[in-house]
């Protein structure tokens, strides 16, 4: 009996150790693939951070393409949960969209390396997201919470009957995504220091009122 519950905790914690070398690998490579990008990241700079033995890159995710693939993977699971522990059906329509406004603009100025990624596969003509089942089932349930959103909306009256999801989703994205992505452009071509927290704040205060003066229904 003693060696049977020896054996079991000897399993478990080679199981922790596995949890722990692959978790390590994957910020390791988020850090990595977000300061050079897919050609620029090595294996074995990646490893060094991660303070594990290259060979076990290989062992746990077979190719860099594969790596990089879960790098992508791990950033858009986290910002989906967070999406999920919003609890936006728990809120009116108004709410939970300004709730979900705020939290896309909040995220992005929280976690640049996110948007170092995009950009990154994006020049890659996006080959590692195509190549995930994974990525395009993380989307569904939010594409289907905003759905929700709207039609509740739009019964109540507060939102306009025409709204898509997806385009709407692409919509709130993209008004705070261009903003950070673009802020040293846009801070040289306006003559604004626009990574201030001042500036930050007032972008976010726009973002928020904008999009939601677009959902709601035209006056007649």
């Amino acid at each position: 009996m003693q060696e049977t519950v020896q054996g079991r905790e000897e399993g478990t914690e080679r199981r922790r150790d596995r949890v722990a070398t692959k978790a390590a690998l994957l910020q390791a490579a988020i850090a990595d693939f977000a300061a050079k990008g897919f050609a620029g990241a090595r294996i074995d700079e990646i490893a060094q951070r991660a303070g594990v033995n290259k060979q076990l890159v290989y062992h746990y995710f077979g190719s860099k393409d594969e790596l990089y693939r879960a790098a992508l993977e791990a950033v858009y699971a986290e910002i989906r949960e967070r999406e999920s522990a919003l609890h936006l059906a728990d809120l009116s329509p108004l709410a939970a969209m300004e709730r979900l406004i705020g939290f896309s603009f909040d995220y992005l100025a929280e976690h640049p390396e996110f948007i170092a990624l995009l950009n990154d596969e994006n020049r890659q003509d996006a080959r590692h997201v195509r190549g995930s089942a994974r990525l395009e089932e993380m989307h569904s349930p939010l594409v289907t919470l905003m759905r929700q959103t709207i039609e509740r909306g739009a019964a109540e009256g507060v939102f306009r009957n025409d709204l898509d999801p997806v385009q709407l989703y692409i919509s709130i994205a993209g008004l705070s995504y261009f903003f950070f992505s673009n802020n040293r452009t846009l801070s040289a071509i306006f003559g604004r220091p626009l990574d201030k927290p001042k500036a930050v704040a007032e972008r976010r205060r726009h973002v928020v009122t904008f999009a939601m003066a677009a959902l709601r229904p035209e006056v007649v």
